[in-house]
C-alpha cells in the first residue's frame, strides 16, 4: 500500500508542476500576444479600422502553451542538448517554431471542418492571409521564442531555483552568498 500512496502523491507532484509550468508559458505568450495585437490594433486604428481582438490574445496564448508542454513532453529540440547553448537555444526555438506552425495549420483545419469549411478555405486565413503575413508572423513567433528557450536552456544547466535566485534576489545578497563564480571580481 506504501508504494502505492508514493506513486499517487508522484504523479500529483508531476502534475502540479506541469500545470505550473504550462501557466508560465502560457502568462509569457499572453504578454507577448498581448503586445502584438496591441501593435496591429494601433496601426489599424490608425487608418480607421476598429480591432479590438485581446480576448484572441488569451485563446491563442493558452493553445500555444499547451502546444510547447505536449512539445517538451515529446522532447522536440532536445536532439543537440551537449552543443553550446547558443546553438541548443536557436535549434530548440526553431524546432517548437516549426511545431506551432505545424499544430496551429491543424488547429485551422478543424476548425474550418467544424464551421463546414474546405481546406483551402480554412489555410487562407492561416499566418494573416498571405505568405508575407505568414513569413513575419513566423520571424516574430522566433524572436518570441528564443528569449524563452535561452531562459529554459540556461536553467536547466545552472539549475532553475540558481536562475530564479539571480532575477529575484537583489546583487548584494548574491555577493554575499557567493551564488555563482565566487572567484570572480
Amino acid at each position: 500500500m506504501k508504494g502505492h500512496e508514493s506513486s499517487n502523491t508522484s504523479i500529483a507532484k508531476r502534475a502540479a508542476n506541469e500545470f505550473k509550468e504550462y501557466i508560465v508559458i502560457a502568462a509569457y505568450l499572453l504578454i507577448c500576444f498581448t503586445a502584438i495585437l496591441y501593435l496591429k490594433s494601433t496601426i489599424l486604428r490608425a487608418h480607421g479600422i476598429a480591432f479590438e481582438p485581446f480576448g484572441l490574445a488569451a485563446v491563442k496564448a493558452l493553445i500555444c502553451a499547451k502546444f510547447v508542454s505536449l512539445g517538451h513532453i515529446v522532447h522536440v529540440g532536445e536532439r543537440f542538448n551537449s552543443r553550446p547553448l547558443i546553438l541548443v537555444t536557436l535549434y530548440r526555438s526553431f524546432a517548437f517554431l516549426v511545431l506551432l506552425i505545424a499544430l496551429n495549420a491543424l488547429e485551422e483545419v478543424i476548425t474550418g471542418f467544424i464551421h463546414h469549411r474546405s481546406l483551402t478555405e480554412s489555410l487562407s486565413e492561416f499566418g494573416g492571409g498571405s505568405l508575407d503575413q505568414l513569413i513575419a508572423t513566423s520571424v516574430v513567433g522566433l524572436l518570441i521564442l528564443i528569449p524563452f528557450f535561452a531562459f529554459r536552456t540556461l536553467g536547466e544547466v545552472i539549475g532553475e531555483r540558481n536562475l530564479l535566485r539571480l532575477f529575484f534576489t537583489s546583487r548584494r545578497e548574491i555577493e554575499k552568498v557567493q551564488l555563482l563564480f565566487p572567484n570572480d571580481p
